[in-house]
């Protein structure tokens, strides 16, 4: 049998980091995991209780498409604390993940061969859900002094159906402060472009609070998940707002899909938004090894780096060291025990002279991480 055009997408490179990680773990070495973007720590201690509790008093069937009434109102509520955005809970939808959160996005909002605008460097797999589904990924090459983030200027000229935005962004951790974010979507709605927006960082800021395109407009598409401030990335659960226009679009797209997101998941899910002060304490330990990565990376020698506003990732320009970042990676991995990501998953243009670095582990491993990477690369120059 044939393979069909649509599923020509690209690997997952970060994927296949991990696989050779876990190759040289099953060899017996020890390996610092630089290389993933998920948390080191599980579900907060009383989300998991909760699953326990309720496993013993439910069959964990289906749920409505839309998700458990009562989590759709309580991330309602939480556009209340954290924005101050008053949110109708009919306009959350609850999702198998972020990732299942874009498919029902872009199969809502555009026809096959929309043009939907993503910014490099950017998170890879925009690119391949929107090939995947016979749309047209349009990459945004971005620059440093917007903070490796679009900007209405780069959209000139690209008739694009859509643009997808992520503030904080992987890799970068970048942000887009309220008159940039505002900008953009008033470029997008003059030119009649949709604009989704991608939140799965919120909660994990530093030095400022990660704005919401819910706090500018209605107009919008956002999309988040538990998967990173939660703490929660193998349970696969996430959720979207959309304009409440669209609620039945999507609903009936996630029933034929999908037909629910996990029952367990939407119950720790629940629980977990009640565990707050776990959850701030694993944001202490991001804001420590930020702390640690912005000192120690460039003392080993890469010192060409973006400012981390949020998330947990640092992304280094190493094109004064190669001009192939795949083997560089590898590289490390071998000679240093560090594994870490070859920036062409996130800009096929510009890619092979990034990487990048996650601090979502425990300090024990990050101060151990750039102790060995300042080894490796003393012995490199040495050579």
């Amino acid at each position: 049998m044939q393979n069909s055009t649509r599923s020509q997408v690209d690997p997952f490179i970060v994927m296949d980091v991990m696989e050779a990680a876990r190759r040289a773990e099953a060899a017996g070495r020890h390996i610092i995991h630089m290389e993933v973007g998920q948390p080191g720590t599980p579900a907060p201690a009383g989300a998991r209780a909760a699953l326990a509790e309720a496993m013993d008093r439910d069959a964990m069937g289906y749920t409505v498409a839309l998700g458990l009434p009562e989590l759709r109102a309580r991330i309602a509520q939480l556009y209340g604390t954290w924005y101050n955005v008053d949110l109708d809970p009919n306009r959350v939808i609850v999702t198998p993940g972020s990732s299942g959160a874009f498919t029902l996005a872009f199969t809502a909002l555009f026809d096959a061969g929309a043009r939907v605008g993503i910014g490099a460097p950017g998170y890879p797999s925009y690119r391949q859900i929107l090939r995947a589904l016979d749309l047209v990924p349009v990459d945004i090459e971005t620059a440093a002094e917007n903070r490796l983030q679009p900007a209405p200027a780069d959209l000139k000229g690209l008739n694009l159906d859509g643009l997808m935005v992520a503030s904080p962004a992987n890799p970068s951790g970048t942000m887009l402060d309220r008159p940039a974010l505002g900008a953009l979507m008033d470029a997008c709605a003059e030119a009649g472009t949709s604009f989704i927006s991608d939140e799965i960082y919120h909660g994990i800021e530093y030095e400022a609070k990660a704005v919401s395109a819910l706090e500018i407009s209605d107009e919008v598409y956002v999309i988040n998940s538990f998967s990173k401030y939660f703490s929660m990335t193998g349970w696969r659960i996430g959720w979207m707002v959309v304009p409440e226009a669209h609620v039945r679009v999507i609903e009936r797209l996630a029933q034929n899909l999908f037909i629910c997101p996990p029952h367990a998941s939407q119950v720790v899910a629940l629980a977990a938004m009640e565990c707050e002060s776990e959850l701030e304490a694993n944001i202490a330990v991001y804001r420590t090894n930020r702390t640690l990565m912005l000192e120690g990376l460039p003392k080993a020698g890469f010192d060409r780096i973006a400012p981390p506003d949020g998330a947990f990732f640092v992304y280094a320009d190493v094109s004064h060291l190669t001009d192939d970042s795949r083997a560089f990676a590898a590289e490390i991995l071998e000679q240093a025990g560090v594994a870490v990501t070859p920036g062409l998953d996130f800009d096929p243009a510009r890619g092979a002279g990034t990487l990048r670095f996650s601090y979502a582990r425990a300090t024990a491993d990050i101060v151990e991480g750039l102790r060995r990477l300042a080894a490796f690369m003393a012995a490199r120059q040495a050579q």
